[in-house]
């Protein structure tokens, strides 16, 4: 891990496309703008985690049954079209 110290205005270039400001920093906090582009998922990390054991768990909970299940679905519906 790399650790910087920045001040407010100043930032961090990831890559050729990615910039990371620092907008604020106060009372414990720190506000930080970033400049990507569109097609780069953008995540706080406390949310990414949840998505990332939702998906997870998901998955763990389907048989091979289900998943046959859902194929056969799919294709008896592009077979009506």
């Amino acid at each position: 891990m790399l650790v910087l110290t920045r001040k407010p205005g100043e930032g961090v270039v990831i890559g050729d496309d990615i910039t990371i400001t620092i907008v604020e920093a106060k009372n414990g906090g720190v506000r930080i703008g970033i400049d990507a582009p569109r097609n780069v998922k953008i995540y706080r990390r406390e949310l990414y985690n949840r998505i990332r054991e939702e998906n997870i768990d998901a998955a763990s909970t389907w048989t091979i049954d289900d998943i046959e299940k859902v194929s056969e679905t799919i294709i008896r519906r592009r077979n009506k079209k």
